[in-house]
């Protein structure tokens, strides 16, 4: 009783404060297709990408290998709460470019998504708009991608903090499309009243309504979209999850490149810290399950650090050699 009690007053106060959306109307069939280049440099790639789902171009930052003859596999990279806008992207963040820079693997990077979790929402969201994501991502973007650079077919996808729930959904949702899949700093349970309080502190950041994201939260459609729940549809998919335990660690100082001032400071250990702790007991809770199941994980805690750019920067430097020869990268 007190979990339902609990659910009505969050479900009432976010339709009235954000409003439900109306229901998604079905519109003319369409092709995703590409529609515009920009050559950055010579490695990347500026492209716009048209959803048919969601009416829209989508932007995205393409990383090409040297070698741009012999088919590459293909890594997605996802961004956080803020969609990878206001300079707050792995192009800005982190060494992303460099690190990348003698690999054979296509990297693309999504712009946009603020608060989406990059799934398909029930409703259309009067602040955020038509989002699809789940569908642009798994059905939509890889043909065009595929045909576009040399592909060999073979796919992964990283996603970090929002995006660490997002990369184990997707996976789930598209078992076929990715053979390697990381999490980092995300929270798997979404159904659960934790994992729902996590969720809507996520989504209202760029004021959306997680009603009009997965239904009221007794929807089953939230059961769907929990990795924890769901984690035997992973079996077959090589996994690294990693969090940190939200103490403060190397890179939570003033004289850390990601830390710009005191107020920073205090905004990255606090509210940094508790994020970071409440993502590594998720993890945790994950790791146990996955265990239970015998499904075979990379699980990297580290004893310290707060939900920070730099240990994201460092994950994707430790999960490169589980991830990459997973899906064929050199």
């Amino acid at each position: 009783m007190r979990r339902i009690s609990a659910l009505a007053v969050v479900t009432t106060v976010v339709a009235s404060t954000w409003g439900l959306g109306a229901s998604t109307a079905s519109a003319e069939p369409d092709e995703a297709r590409l529609v515009s280049t920009t050559v950055v440099d010579d490695q990347q790639l500026d492209i716009e990408v048209y959803s048919p789902s969601m009416d829209e171009n989508i932007e995205l930052r393409i990383l090409r290998p040297t070698d741009t003859v012999t088919p590459s596999p293909t890594l997605y990279v996802l961004s956080g709460v803020d969609g990878g806008s206001y300079n707050n992207s792995w192009m800005d963040q982190s060494d992303i470019v460099d690190f990348f820079s003698d690999k054979h693997v296509n990297v693309v990077i999504p712009k946009g998504g603020e608060s989406s979790y990059y799934t398909d929402w029930k409703h259309d969201d009067p602040n955020l708009g038509r989002y699809k994501w789940a569908t642009f991502l798994t059905e939509e973007l890889p043909p065009v991608i595929d045909v576009t650079y040399a592909t060999t077919g073979t796919n992964g996808l990283i996603g970090f903090s929002m995006s660490g729930t997002s990369s184990l959904n997707l996976a789930i949702a598209a078992p076929d499309l990715y053979d390697a899949v990381g999490s980092f700093s995300g929270c798997a349970r979404t159904s659960d009243p934790l994992g729902q309080a996590f969720v809507t502190t996520t989504v209202v950041n760029f004021f959306g309504n997680p009603l009009n994201m997965w239904g009221s939260f007794d929807d089953p459609t939230w059961v769907a979209n929990d990795p924890y729940v769901n984690a035997e549809k992973l079996r077959g998919t090589t996994l690294y999850l990693s969090s940190r335990t939200g103490l403060p660690g190397r890179y939570d100082n003033l004289e850390s490149e990601w830390i710009k001032d005191e107020e920073d400071l205090a905004d990255v250990v606090i509210k940094g810290g508790l994020i970071e702790a409440a993502a590594a007991d998720c993890t945790r809770h994950m790791a146990t399950r996955l265990d239970e199941l015998g499904i075979p994980a990379t699980i990297d805690i580290h004893d310290d650090g707060a939900h920070n750019w730099g240990y994201w920067q460092d994950d994707l430097h430790n999960s490169w050699p589980v991830l990459g020869p997973a899906i064929g990268a050199s």
